[in-house]
């Protein structure tokens, strides 16, 4: 069922705790795997409307340089996602928040690069204030959760080295890939309409295999 996101008020954090408490989610175990999670931020845009945290990473990292991405990384030893994500999204975009400002974990995606993703949902609250560390970051982005109910989104499309759907959303003016796009994909079903939709099973364009 379509969610409607006018407001970023406690209606809407009630709504997505409990559509996340009530969400079984799955872990991926394959120990081959490096750990990472992403912090998937909700705060009011500039307008005032519900929205998210993307980010364009900055042109001079080792890996995944330029590309679309959600606040996150690697877990340092003895992390739990939670911990990681809160972490990586204060060093990434100044944003400090409290452990009880996180709502609730999706599904973990494993990536064609190496990792295995937890995607953490947190509360960032109306008084956020995003501040980029440019040795990470080109540019922070405060996306509506709109965008995330338009009938063009998600896209699927074939490519000949995988038998798995690449998906892809279409985001400002561009399109947003896997893992970011599934894991977009899967906080609308599952955080803003309760719907228990999976997301494992989608491709990551080649470029993104790396």
């Amino acid at each position: 069922m379509r969610a409607v996101l006018t407001r970023f008020d406690d209606s809407l954090r009630i709504r997505v705790s409990a559509n996340l408490a009530g969400f079984e989610r799955e872990v991926h175990r394959d120990e081959a795997l490096r750990h990472a999670a992403v912090a998937l931020a909700l705060l009011p845009g500039d307008d005032g409307l519900p929205s998210f945290v993307l980010t364009r990473r900055a042109p001079k990292l080792k890996a995944h340089q330029g590309q679309w991405a959600i606040p996150g990384g690697r877990l340092d030893p003895g992390e739990t996602p939670h911990e990681a994500a809160l972490r990586e999204l204060h060093e990434e975009v100044g944003l400090e928040l409290a452990p009880d400002r996180v709502l609730g974990l999706l599904d973990d995606y494993p990536t064609r690069s190496g990792y295995c993703i937890t995607p953490v949902v947190v509360w960032a609250g109306a008084e956020a204030d995003l501040v980029p560390n440019p040795d990470e970051v080109a540019k922070v982005y405060r996306v509506p959760l709109g965008e995330l109910e338009r009938p063009d989104v998600p896209q699927l499309r074939s490519i000949p080295e995988s038998d798995r759907p690449v998906i892809s959303i279409p985001l400002l003016g561009t399109h947003i890939h896997a893992p970011t796009a599934a894991i977009l994909y899967q906080l609308r079903e599952v955080a803003l309409r309760g719907d228990a939709t999976r997301v494992a099973h989608f491709e990551q364009p080649v470029f993104a295999w790396r």
